[in-house]
């Protein structure tokens, strides 16, 4: 039998009304956000349906509602009896996801986690000061230069090894904005600026890190019961104390996702679910190792479909 591996998506992924045509016939979906709401004293599900003034954008309740979403894909995919996987990984919040799923900490301590997560990395930076940009069709080391060359004391770095060919680059604005014009200058196919409150990724991250710490010092952390890819080095371990140092620097540390895959394909995994709303991650596997075959899980057609090819 091939072996499994799951991929939980992060910020971006969430979108509204997400998982609504799968609660009536699966109701462990509907629990796991009731479970959630409790955490952080807000219904997160009415906030997913309704979306009102855009609140589910805002980090602090897209970060909950994402990981409650991949949590509740979980158990559903355990209760319809799916295969258990052989490796977990998550696309930057969504590690927090599967470390869940992993049994390193439990569902309520990681909605509390990144429900202040998403507060700390918005307090960080103020609003409109930061910035993220996708440099497409340039080598990864070439962009690592080129932001060094024009920080000018300001911050701009790479953020997420995405895929080949597309990095995505965090800082302030302004260095983001001219790191842009340089990678453009210098042969990048595009370089596309994203819509995002905050420049996850880079050390402008660090005071959010330094507060997140002291939260992640009162959690408990348990040995994994899958073996979980980590975002900062592309490795698994088993060692919680290792694991939650890995966590607490993602904040300000690239997402080594091409890295990941290798991880995973090195491990043997041929076959990969991603246990979260869209596709996203998916196409980024493709694109790094096109032989994976991926399977999406946000829909029950496409749950269905996933259960009978990955068994």
């Amino acid at each position: 039998m091939p072996k499994i591996g799951f991929v939980f998506p992060g910020q971006g992924s969430q979108r509204s009304g997400m998982l609504a045509d799968m609660i009536d016939q699966h109701p462990v979906i509907s629990s796991t956000f009731s479970e959630a709401s409790a955490v952080i004293g807000q219904d997160l599900w009415q906030i997913v349906v309704d979306n009102p003034d855009g609140l589910l954008d805002q980090t602090y309740i897209t970060q909950p509602a994402l990981l409650t979403a991949s949590v509740a894909l979980w158990r559903t995919w355990m209760q319809e009896k799916g295969p258990l996987p052989d490796m977990l990984a998550g696309h930057s919040l969504g590690e927090c996801s599967a470390l869940v799923c992993a049994g390193v900490l439990s569902f309520t301590d990681a909605v509390s986690l990144v429900h202040n997560r998403g507060r700390y990395m918005q307090d960080a930076v103020p609003a409109g000061t930061g910035g993220m940009a996708a440099i497409i069709g340039m080598d990864d080391n070439r962009i690592d230069d080129i932001c060094a060359g024009v920080a000018n004391g300001d911050t701009v770095s790479a953020a997420n090894f995405n895929s080949p060919g597309q990095t995505v680059i965090a800082g302030s604005k302004a260095a983001v904005e001219r790191a842009m014009e340089a990678c453009k200058a210098a042969g990048a196919k595009r370089a596309l600026p994203l819509n995002v409150s905050v420049p996850s990724h880079c050390a402008l991250m660090k005071p959010a890190a330094d507060r997140l710490a002291d939260d992640l010092a009162k959690v408990d952390f348990r040995r994994p019961e899958i073996p979980v890819v980590q975002n900062i080095n592309g490795r698994a371990t088993r060692e919680p104390g290792e694991i939650k140092d890995n966590l607490l620097k993602q904040l300000y540390m690239p997402v080594q996702w091409v890295d990941t895959i290798y991880c995973m394909r090195d491990f043997g995994i041929a076959k990969v679910v991603e246990c979260g709303p869209g596709k996203v991650l998916s196409g980024l596997v493709k694109r790094i190792h096109p032989e994976l075959e991926c399977f999406a899980a946000d829909s029950s057609e496409a749950l269905a479909s996933a259960l009978q090819n990955v068994k």
